[in-house]
């Protein structure tokens, strides 16, 4: 039984093909030709395709998710938050073909994961704040707390990573091993569990990837907070055209 699927299938010289890299590539692969299928014949009519159907829900879920989570309009973060949920989810839902190893399930996925969402929180944070306002976030409460700030973006990264790594790579694990026990019904009760427990982990991931970057694009003051303050100003602007 091996623990990661970072098996070599293939090498060249310092070129290197394990189960992690080609089972990414059949998610990759999945995802485009999926998409490309379900969008092709895009319809605005009564009637609509069943793949249409379950990306709209699919999407306005995830709209929907991402407004409530980051109290802002979902349209800049939807490609980046989405892509994450769909090949997290897709890469686990995959776990029920025999011999198939969720890319998951290996470290160096997931690190490679939550790489993106350390660099993608900068970029949305900066973009949606100019550069000397990202960076004032770092020395509040105080400049004191600079160290510690920086600290924490690396630390958060890396249990982004050792979070999903743990839950897919521990599913696979405890299933192998039920197979060999138990050879019937309990580890397709686990392959379920796993099922289920994969679908929770990728909206984790995203709901914490889109946390963190709404943490970075709000400068203390939050789009709610900034839409009370016009209304109470348009009140009191109403109010002084009233008593005028």
């Amino acid at each position: 039984m091996n623990i990661s699927p970072d098996v070599p299938l293939w090498q060249w010289e310092w070129i290197i093909l394990n189960r992690t890299i080609l089972f990414t590539w059949l998610v990759m692969a999945i995802l485009v030709i999926g998409s490309w299928f379900i969008t092709r014949r895009l319809t605005s009519g009564p009637r609509i395709s069943r793949g249409q159907n379950l990306l709209e829900v699919l999407v306005m879920g995830l709209r929907n998710q991402i407004r409530e989570v980051s109290q802002q309009e979902p349209g800049p973060y939807m490609p980046f938050v989405g892509t994450l949920f769909l090949f997290i989810v897709v890469s686990n839902i995959l776990s029920i073909v025999p011999g198939y190893d969720a890319p998951t399930s290996s470290i160096s996925t997931t690190a490679a994961l939550a790489t993106c969402v350390f660099v993608a929180v900068p970029i949305y944070g900066i973009a949606h704040q100019g550069l000397p306002g990202y960076l004032k976030q770092y020395i509040k409460p105080s400049v004191f707390m600079l160290p510690f700030n920086i600290i924490g973006e690396f630390s958060r990264t890396l249990a982004l990573a050792v979070r999903l790594y743990g839950n897919i790579m521990s599913g696979s694990v405890i299933g192998a091993i039920l197979l060999g026990f138990v050879p019937l019904f309990v580890p397709i009760l686990m392959q379920a569990f796993g099922l289920l427990t994969g679908m929770i982990q990728a909206y984790i991931f995203a709901v914490l990837a889109m946390v963190y970057i709404a943490s970075a694009t709000q400068n203390g003051q939050g789009p709610t907070e900034q839409q009370d303050t016009e209304n109470t100003d348009s009140d009191t602007t109403s109010t002084h055209t009233t008593t005028s």
